[in-house]
């Protein structure tokens, strides 16, 4: 299970992602994209060295290595702007990529470079009400043929919805609002956490 951390600094971040990690996250990735490099290198240090391998980082990679971090994502527009070589560049130096897409034509024509994609918002946005798509997910997804590429479905993902986006063909969920947008994060994490293992 991915959660997202919110664009916005929240009260006790930093806690509640070292609690998040203890209750079994696999991966959070650092989404922050109003922030300077400097912030950025500041809120990596807060997180705990034990955990750095699960981070995901989405701006100013070059930050990574020095922070003890081997994945990084790669917005759409930051995707289209980077050539193949450079994708490659970056896999052979042990990173492992990602990226966000918002069409399957997009999602089929992907490079192998890319472990997972992020695809949303699957239901209505949590964290950004009324942002809906109107794709036929079932039909989309029926008609799949990239399978080199995991498919992680974003948007509006609470734990009643998990099994749903499941059963439309996604191969696993990315959390958002539903952590940040809640003062009972580690519950909902946790109720989702055992939704997903039990599917």
């Amino acid at each position: 299970m991915i959660v997202i951390t919110n664009p916005l600094p929240v009260i006790n971040e930093i806690d509640t992602i070292h609690s998040l990690f203890e209750n079994g996250l696999e991966l959070l990735h650092i989404r922050k994209p109003d922030f300077s490099e400097t912030e950025t290198n500041a809120f990596l240090s807060e997180i705990k060295s034990d955990f750095r391998q699960q981070l995901v980082l989405h701006s100013h990679h070059q930050l990574a290595s020095a922070a003890g971090i081997h994945r990084i994502h790669f917005t759409e527009k930051a995707r289209i702007e980077t050539s193949e070589k450079s994708l490659k560049i970056w896999q052979k130096n042990g990173f492992s990529l990602s990226t966000s897409i918002h069409q399957m034509i997009d999602f089929e024509e992907l490079s192998t470079v890319f472990a997972y994609a992020f695809f949303g918002p699957v239901f209505e946005s949590i964290s950004k009400p009324k942002y809906i798509s109107n794709i036929d997910f079932v039909k989309e997804l029926e008609q799949r043929k990239n399978n080199e590429t995991s498919l992680v479905a974003l948007g509006g993902i609470t734990y009643d919805k998990i099994k749903t986006a499941l059963k439309y063909g996604f191969d696993d969920v990315a959390l958002l609002g539903t952590i940040w947008n809640s003062n009972h994060s580690i519950e909902n994490f946790k109720l989702c956490q055992k939704i997903g293992l039990s599917y």
